[in-house]
């Protein structure tokens, strides 16, 4: 009789897809936690970022900024920041600056 068999059991496979099953639950909830904190900390940035240009423009003599006087070629942002969530969606230059998809963990 033939006993030189190679190749893998079913037992040995399915032990092999249960521990890629248990990895898997693991890592995907950390990942889509970790996607949601760099998305909060991009907009964060954001923020800072308009910020600082608003201070910059009111120190260089502008009483009440608006959006033309901070953003554009040649001003203080020349990109124009776009809401790291959903990227169609602008800030808007107020006091404070607030997220477009504001909530308490976005404003400064």
């Amino acid at each position: 009789m033939n006993t030189n068999r190679k190749g893998f059991t079913l037992v040995e496979i399915m032990i092999v897809v249960a521990i890629i099953g248990i990895l898997a639950a693991i890592a995907i909830p950390n990942f889509l936690k970790s996607r949601t904190e760099s998305q909060k900390n991009a907009c964060i940035a954001n923020l800072k970022q308009i910020e600082g240009a608003i201070e910059q423009c009111k120190l260089a003599g502008t009483a009440a900024p608006v959006y033309a006087d901070i953003i554009g070629a040649g001003k203080y942002i020349v990109a124009e920041p776009f809401c790291s969530i959903d990227k169609t969606k602008k800030y808007a230059i107020a006091n404070p600056v607030v997220c477009p998809n504001s909530d308490a963990t976005h404003t400064l």
